[in-house]
């Protein structure tokens, strides 16, 4: 076991003030006292006593702190992926939070109900898909990184050495973190993954797709946008693309995020909601803006961004805004790309996205991509990155990342000889087959995580064209949308905060609804069966008949009227007060 490792298997012996976390290949072992909290590394299996019970797992997690004290959090079930330059990758299938405490005597029962809903807060981060780890590979950096760091930093632990902006758990492992049991401490990722091998005209590679969700501004799709103070902005996404071949491993980085500008849309009931800038000095949002640009050149180098929200309307005025900024910047190493999706592609003209492509064609044959070669050598290296948005950093942003991804495909494979200077992916069914179920089930994925539904636009991701069975999709996905970004999701972004450290812990959890928030809702759902009633159950029309349905046609439209407007006094808003 090398230094950086990371335990894979334990035991768990519990006894009523200790627990004593075993690994099955070490003769050391942690000791975490229930009462004081503290940690010792041991290594005389002699001196653990009878535990009262015992269980085995497969990764320590962290712990977190609720209203009834400290819980610690451990993986029971994993499953395999595939490796990585050799290395095993795992996904996350379950996981247990184990009090320290023995008993909850000393919370009243408005505590004790709050201290659940903290509890159904964590275990539903932990239960969002999908969180992946490895034992033995830093996950975290690119390829790129990896190989260009020096070895010193690589012989560091795994979480120590990790780029924090992708290690899901971090604030988890920071409450038991200790340099001594940097072994016990399991890094995860939240995202997507696919791993998967291939035979082509002799030659079996291996082809990856990572994408890595940052924990900077994590949230739900209505209630983050934009950025902060320090330049973070919100659903912020690294996607790699891997490939391995007889010792050759070549890889291309893209990343996505929202509009690095100040800017708000939260739900009011609205299917949707207009977003708004945020009223500030230009010069607050060039700061802003400015700080997010020089931090992804500290990572990535020069940076295209390519921004796909309508021109016109309530997104035209973003647009505006994000074009003018970047402008007053003036930064060298930046380029502003705008490309009007629904406007270019209306009609189901599909086919000319390419006019974007054709655009940075030159730019992403500059920009390259990383190479490192079985003999150890580095012959290229990718220069700068393609940052896509649109205004969720999902749908259209995923259409055009797979195929900035399928071009840059084809050019790794090209390089490494594995298909011929006149062969195309479409050439070989079975890697255009999965390449489009990956990149649709990658936009899936990050669109579960971040709007509560699959994505939208994925039948041309899959398909290659845009169908009408995939727009009817698009429809059912679109109200499920409305609904949890109205109804459930300011449960979400608590847990999100919750988990990440950045929200208060406080009792009582509940929030005061006005009478409004049950008067309405009761007489909209009264009159509206009142209406159907009037309309569907005489046998004949008389003049009393049709008064009475105009009458419950005025409520159902008089309160639904109202509803919308004291909107945000129905939606479910978070509850927690962010630190």
């Amino acid at each position: 076991m090398f230094y950086s490792d990371v335990y894979d298997d334990f035991n768990l012996f519990i006894t009523p003030d200790k627990f004593y976390i075993c690994p099955k290949l070490s003769s050391k072992y942690l000791v975490v006292d229930r009462v004081s909290e503290s940690l010792s590394l041991q290594s005389n299996v002699n001196d653990i006593p009878v535990a009262t019970s015992s269980r085995e797992f497969c990764g320590l997690l962290g712990s977190v702190r609720l209203l009834a004290g400290q819980y610690l959090i451990i993986a029971t079930k994993r499953t395999y992926v595939g490796s990585i330059a050799g290395h095993a990758v795992w996904c996350l299938v379950s996981s247990e939070l184990i009090p320290y405490n023995r008993s909850t005597l000393h919370l009243n029962a408005e505590q004790l109900d709050d201290n659940n809903s903290y509890l159904s807060m964590i275990k539903n981060v932990l239960d969002t898909p999908y969180l992946y780890f490895s034992y033995t590979y830093d996950l975290t950096h690119t390829m790129q990184r990896l190989h260009l760091m020096e070895p010193d930093f690589l012989n560091r632990s795994l979480f120590e050495r990790a780029d924090h902006r992708f290690v899901w758990n971090s604030n988890l492992i920071k409450q038991i973190f200790r340099l001594e049991i940097h072994n016990f401490c399991l890094p995860l990722l939240h995202g997507f993954m696919a791993i998967n091998d291939f035979s082509i005209n002799g030659y079996n590679f291996t082809w990856t797709v990572i994408s890595r969700r940052s924990i900077n501004r994590p949230g739900t799709r209505l209630f983050r946008r934009g950025l902060d103070n320090v330049g973070n902005v919100a659903n912020f996404v690294e996607t790699e693309q891997i490939v391995e071949c007889q010792g050759d491993r070549a890889s291309f980085v893209q990343i996505r995020g929202s509009i690095p500008l100040y800017w708000s849309q939260y739900p009011d009931l609205r299917y949707k909601p207009p977003p708004h800038l945020v009223d500030v000095a230009a010069d607050e949002q060039q700061s802003a803006c400015a700080r997010h640009l020089d931090s992804l050149s500290v990572y990535y180098g020069r940076q295209v961004l390519l921004d796909l929200v309508d021109q016109r309307g309530s997104e035209g005025k973003l647009q505006k805004a994000y074009a003018d900024t970047v402008q007053a910047l003036g930064f060298p190493f930046v380029r502003y790309e705008p490309f009007d999706f629904h406007s270019e592609c209306r009609h189901m003209r599909w086919d000319r996205l390419s006019i974007l492509l054709d655009r940075i064609s030159l730019e992403q044959d500059d920009m390259g991509f990383f190479l490192l070669l079985r003999d150890g050598s580095i012959p290229l290296l990718q220069d700068g990155v393609f940052r896509t948005n649109c205004v969720d950093c999902l749908d259209r942003t995923n259409v055009v990342q797979s195929m900035i991804a399928r071009r840059c495909l084809g050019n790794i494979l090209h390089k490494l000889s594995i298909i011929k200077s006149e062969e195309s992916i479409e050439e070989f069914p079975s890697l255009e087959r999965v390449f489009k179920e990956v990149w649709a089930d990658n936009a899936d994925l990050i669109s579960l995580q971040y709007s509560g539904t699959g994505a939208l636009k994925t039948d041309f991701t899959r398909t290659g064209k845009r169908t009408h069975v995939g727009l009817m999709r698009d429809g059912l996905n679109s109200l499920t949308r409305y609904y949890k970004n109205n109804f459930s999701d300011g449960f979400r972004q608590d847990a999100i905060d919750l988990f990440h450290g950045i929200a208060e812990i406080k009792s009582p959890l509940r929030i005061e609804r006005g009478w409004k928030y049950i008067t309405f809702p009761s007489v909209l759902l009264v009159a509206i069966a009142m209406f159907v009633a009037c309309a569907i159950l005489p046998s004949e029309y008389s003049t009393d008949s049709l008064l009475f349905i105009l009458f419950w046609g005025v409520m159902v439209t008089a309160t639904l009227t109202t509803i919308l407007n004291h909107g945000p006094e129905f939606v479910d808003q978070p509850r927690l007060t962010v630190l």
